[in-house]
């Protein structure tokens, strides 16, 4: 007789499935909330920098570039306008003090030379014609008192006689009164005649010195336009290299127009451009240096010029010591130019991840160095080779400072 079979409610197939099923769950369950869902990136170790987080003394200077120029330059500009008549020198050519260059023509010049000249000659004329005018005058006058000093003379003998002669009645009145009168006469004319000469005089004195100041300012604009005339010539005014001049035979110059410049080769200095972010940082006194055939050379900063042309302003920068032999002008060298004093500070290694973070986070790698996490840091100052970190960092640290391009906003890099 066939005997029923009871079915087994949990075999073991089915609670083996039912348990791997679970511990999938679970699995599952955990990572969603436990697990580390940062995202990742697999990055090769021999395709990274990685720097070493370091306290040590920083100094903050900023790289520009400077070209070696005549500590001593003399400018040569055109006193007068003219055109160019005859070069004795070209550029390039070693010059001593009072050397002729080059001469220019003036025609305008040449007869306002002239003109002046005639009109000097013409005021000369009328000095010397006032004083000969003057002299013959004063001997006129001179003269006509003599003249009536011996009238006076006479006709007071001839009244003190007609006076006597009336007292003992011997003439008549009117004719007493006729030689008292003329005698009275003549003393009223000697006096008007002093008087006419004496201002005479003084007008004559004036005359002369308006017509000597006169002539003294036509001598002293003669002399200026004479030594115009003598500017056209143009000499070295000191001794040194001619290195530039721009005149050609023939050719029309302005006056104040630049002809040339003569350098002085006794010493070189370096004219630097700055970034005018740095214009309130730069003073006089700061330092910067240069590597010149393997020797480091000091320079001082000697002259600030503050215009700023195309975002860029200009200082000259003066050595420290003897210059380094070899050195030329024109020459271009990089200087490190130096912002502040030495101070101890956190360094970090600069490198490109700057360009992408911005120095506002980097890469920290792990202690086993298997991954690097991102982490957030502020940088201050920074130099060439340096930045200074302010927060986020610690001595002993290592951080991955070349490119972050690839990453994107990946968190964690494993480092195979």
């Amino acid at each position: 007789m066939d005997r029923i079979i009871q079915k087994k409610k949990w075999p073991p197939r089915k609670i083996v499935l039912f348990s791997v099923s679970g511990v999938l769950v679970i699995l599952v369950l955990y990572n969603l909330i436990l697990g580390d869902h940062r995202s990742k990136l697999n990055v090769e170790s021999e395709r990274i920098t990685i720097s070493e987080v370091t306290r040590d003394v920083f100094q903050e200077f900023i790289p520009v570039t400077g070209t070696v120029i005549p500590i001593t330059t003399v400018y040569l500009d055109a006193i007068e306008g003219g055109r160019v008549e005859k070069k004795y020198l070209e550029a390039g050519t070693f010059v001593k003090k009072g050397d002729s260059i080059l001469t220019l023509a003036n025609t305008d010049l040449l007869m306002n030379i002239m003109y002046r000249e005639a009109e000097l000659f013409e005021q000369s004329n009328n000095l010397r014609n006032t004083r000969l005018a003057m002299d013959q005058h004063r001997l006129d006058l001179k003269a006509q008192l003599i003249s009536l000093d011996y009238e006076i003379k006479q006709q007071k003998r001839a009244w003190e006689r007609a006076q006597e002669l009336y007292e003992r009645k011997l003439i008549s009145l009117k004719e007493y009164e006729d030689v008292r009168d003329k005698y009275e006469y003549l003393q009223s004319k000697s006096e008007i005649t002093l008087q006419t000469h004496k201002q005479d005089s003084l007008f004559r004195i004036v005359q002369i010195e308006q017509l000597e100041s006169s002539l003294a300012r036509m001598q002293d604009n003669l002399k200026i336009v004479r030594k115009n005339m003598q500017d056209l010539t143009l000499k070295a005014p000191i001794t040194g290299q001619l290195t530039s001049l721009n005149a050609e035979i023939g050719e029309s110059k302005n006056r104040g127009e630049r002809l040339g410049q003569i350098d002085v080769l006794d010493g070189f200095k370096i004219r630097v451009q700055v970034d005018e972010h740095y214009i309130a940082r730069i003073q006089l006194g700061q330092t910067g240096e240069f590597t010149f055939a393997g020797q480091t050379c000091k320079l001082l900063i000697k002259k600030i010029f503050p215009e700023v042309i195309e975002g860029r302003f200009e200082v000259d920068m003066e050595f420290a010591e003897k210059e380094p032999d070899g050195i030329r002008r024109g020459q271009t060298v990089h200087i490190r130019l130096a912002l502040g004093d030495l101070s101890e500070a956190l360094l970090l290694a600069t490198g490109g991840f700057f360009n992408s973070t911005g120095g506002q986070w980097v890469y920290v790698v792990d202690d086993n160095g298997k991954a690097a996490h991102k982490r957030n840091i502020r940088i201050g100052r920074q130099n060439t080779q340096n930045y200074e970190v302010l927060e986020g960092l610690k001595p002993g640290e290592k951080v991955i400072t070349s490119s972050y391009d690839n990453y994107g906003d990946i968190e964690v890099l494993l480092l195979k």
